[in-house]
């Protein structure tokens, strides 16, 4: 899916992507990928400048990191993304920092028309790590962030 595809969702109820505040999750299998490290930050636009959405995390496996994808939605929604769903969402970007580790960065602009938009409260990040073997780690809430105007 195309982020432009994806961002008219921000008006609504969703936002592709990650945001504001802190978050900590780790896949509890051995055998899979492990997420550690996330945060998330949310900068409003200002002054005519884009704000951002973005969220960081350390991915680690044994077979190494094929990759990473993030959706933001807000708590006082229906919305609960699966596994499943994730697997349909944007890519991060991850380089690796050895031993089967890497950072991966997601980062979507928000212009001021589409972050007048965005519910007003509590967010929770999703986030779907890919291992180099295949192996996959759902964590459904990996961040949590508030948004206000």
């Amino acid at each position: 899916m195309s982020k432009r595809v994806l961002v008219p969702s921000l008006l609504g109820t969703a936002v592709i992507g990650a945001v504001a505040a802190g978050g900590l999750a780790t896949a509890s299998t051995t055998t899979g990928p492990s997420l550690r490290n996330g945060s998330a930050h949310y900068t409003a636009p200002s002054g005519g400048d884009a704000g951002s959405l973005t969220f960081t995390a350390e991915v680690s496996d044994d077979s190494g990191v094929r990759g990473l994808k993030v959706v933001a939605w807000p708590a006082g929604s229906e919305l609960d993304p699966t596994e499943a769903e994730m697997r349909h969402t944007e890519d991060a970007t991850c380089r690796g920092t050895g031993g089967g580790t890497s950072r991966c960065t997601y980062t979507l602009r928000v212009t001021e028309k589409e972050e007048a938009g965005l519910d007003r409260g509590t967010w929770y990040v999703s986030a779907l790590a890919t291992a180099g073997d295949g192996d996959t780690a759902f964590v459904s809430r990996a961040a949590a962030f508030e948004v206000t105007h």
